[in-house]
């Protein structure tokens, strides 16, 4: 009786971990594939003169610290002064932020409302009143109140515009990549993305993600399908809601944001988790729906996105099988697939590409040399997002927005001179 117990859960098991097997060796073979893409630059046509107007949105909640020199930054770019406007919806503030952003220059809008709060909604309300407006823009770019710009950012997009795209993620640097350990590590993690996953999905001609700031969106694509996105990763989901219309987004890797990443652990924590309960949200919308699109119309682009979208899972699956693993005389009785499909050496060569993946993306984007100090903490910052997985799984109904505090005013003058320090 023992026995027949033993053997039924033996069976169960094989039935468990065989799929979650063959699920993590597919993704961890995707992803290589896909980060090869992501190891060159595709030569582009950028002889469009300026003609396309832009309206240039600032979603800022108490932003008193870091909303002038951004407006200042805005109102100074290489692109003619004529075909755009700077926008600031100062959304339930309770300190100077509109009275700071107005000083500065930008065209400034009062947002108060206490049941419909967070950036979602406050980029809505704002999107209906320029569409409202008699002067029409050709498209909105939404930044964050601590963004620094690169001068030549509208140029980029005017360039991508005129090529017929139409939804455009730019190039998301730091602008404190070396105040601490966290936001070395954090840096770290976002020039790993914009190189080896964001450039290569490019290259590959997928649907990039927009990323929470520095995204161009056609006034007539917001028009048609609406914004909708209310999560709290509404970048995520307006990325997946257009790619559902059939509406790609692109990438441009020349288009540079700066914005200030998280001082602390705690803090960073807390942004990672709003961002995990947000994906686990979005994925539970349109996981499915991708993937039915993908296979239903043959076109890998969807089924992309889907993968992405399943990321969350894949982290609690991974970690199912890690700890499953480390029970004694559990392991040897199901069917190890990856040792079946790969030598053991396979794998110990593979696994150590991974880990020099960050080397290769600071190396391709010529990073500074003090980007490679963070690499001694990388692990801790990357495996820190299992709990946080779990804990925005558990907490994907709550859609309560938690602010991250900004308090690094600097200005895009400072931030340049900073990198050039760096980099000699």
């Amino acid at each position: 009786m023992d026995f027949l117990s033993d053997l039924a859960g033996l069976r169960l098991l094989d039935i468990i971990m065989v799929p979650v097997q063959f699920i993590i060796l597919f993704y961890t073979l995707y992803y290589f594939v896909l980060s090869i893409f992501g190891l060159f630059r595709k030569k582009e046509t950028k002889e469009f003169k300026p003609q396309m107007t832009f309206s240039l949105v600032v979603a800022a909640h108490n932003e008193h610290a870091v909303i002038g020199p951004l407006v200042d930054n805005l109102l100074n770019l290489d692109y003619p002064r004529s075909l755009y406007d700077v926008f600031v919806v100062a959304d339930n503030c309770d300190d100077d932020t509109a009275a700071i952003a107005r000083r500065h220059g930008a065209l400034v809008h009062q947002r108060f409302n206490n049941t419909r709060r967070g950036k979602g909604f406050a980029l809505e309300w704002m999107f209906d009143r320029l569409f409202k407006m008699d002067k029409k823009y050709d498209a909105v770019v939404i930044f964050d109140a601590d963004n620094l710009v690169k001068e030549n950012f509208l140029t980029e997009m005017n360039n991508k515009l005129c090529q017929g795209h139409r939804i455009i993620q730019c190039y998301l640097d730091s602008k404190n990549p070396f105040d601490t350990w966290v936001t070395n590590t954090f840096s770290i993690a976002f020039w790993l993305t914009n190189r080896l996953l964001q450039l290569a999905r490019y290259n590959a001609g997928l649907s990039n993600v927009l990323g929470g700031t520095g995204m161009c969106i056609a006034t007539d694509v917001l028009q048609k399908y609406g914004w909708g996105a209310h999560s709290l990763t509404e970048d995520l989901e307006f990325s997946m809601k257009a790619l559902v219309h059939g509406v790609k987004t692109s990438w441009a890797h020349e288009a540079v944001v700066y914005d200030e990443k998280p001082l602390t652990f705690v803090q960073s924590w807390r942004q990672r988790k709003r961002w995990a309960q947000g994906q686990v949200d979005v994925a539970g919308r349109y996981f499915f729906v991708l993937l039915a699109k993908g296979i239903r119309e043959g076109k890998w682009t969807y089924i992309d996105a889907a993968i992405h979208l399943f990321q969350p899972a894949l982290v609690m699956l991974a970690t199912m099988f890690m700890l499953i693993n480390l029970i004694p005389y559990v392991q040897p009785q199901y069917t190890q697939v990856y040792q079946a499909i790969m030598p053991f050496t396979g794998w110990q060569i593979l696994q150590a590409i991974q880990y020099l993946y960050p080397v290769v993306a600071l190396a391709l984007d010529g990073l500074p040399w003090r980007a490679y100090v963070g690499l001694i903490l990388y692990p801790v910052f990357i495996y820190s997002w299992i709990p946080i997985v779990f804990l925005g799984f558990i907490h994907r109904k709550d859609k309560n927005w938690s602010h991250t505090i900004h308090t690094r005013g600097l200005s895009y003058q400072e931030v340049v001179k900073q990198k050039k320090i760096s980099t000699n």
